[in-house]
């Protein structure tokens, strides 16, 4: 009998008379407890390829240019002082002049400029070069992991 037994301390034993091997002990309780890590370990590769597809394709863009169209419209008529340049609506009227030598100069209005400005849109087909990407992934097998030291715990 051992003082780790359970029958080993009398039941009825007086406390005064009680020795070191007789007292009661504490007996400590251990748990175990798991620790489990994570390793990484390639199983394969991938391998991505990107490829560009080129195509011409038509493209029907709208686009705007004026036109101007220039009318001369005679006046012969002198005048005192010369009339600026004027905007009647879409038109710009540009005065032209020309002096006359005489014993006096007077200014003859020779012709007025009309200038009318239009806005035309007309649509126009342009080549243009359109990209467009893909991706194609495959997968490659490593070869199998060796084994590995894991430390005791």
């Amino acid at each position: 009998m051992s003082p780790n037994d359970p029958d080993f301390l009398p039941s009825s034993a007086p406390a005064a008379s009680a020795t070191p091997e007789f007292l009661p002990r504490t007996i400590p309780i251990i748990e175990e407890v798991p620790h489990v890590q994570k390793e990484v370990v390639e199983t394969g590769q991938v391998v991505v390829r990107k490829t560009v597809h080129q195509e011409t394709q038509a493209v029907n863009v709208p686009t705007r240019h004026d036109q101007v169209s220039v009318e001369h419209v005679p006046v012969n008529r002198y005048v005192d002082v010369p009339p600026p340049v004027r905007h009647e609506g879409d038109t710009m009227i540009i005065p032209v002049f020309r002096e006359e030598v005489v014993v006096t100069t007077r200014i003859l209005l020779v012709e007025e400029v009309h200038v009318r400005k239009q806005v035309v849109t007309t649509n126009t087909v342009h080549q243009v070069e359109l990209r467009r990407e893909a991706i194609s992934a495959e997968r490659v097998a490593a070869s199998p992991p060796g084994p590995t030291n894991t430390p005791a715990s």
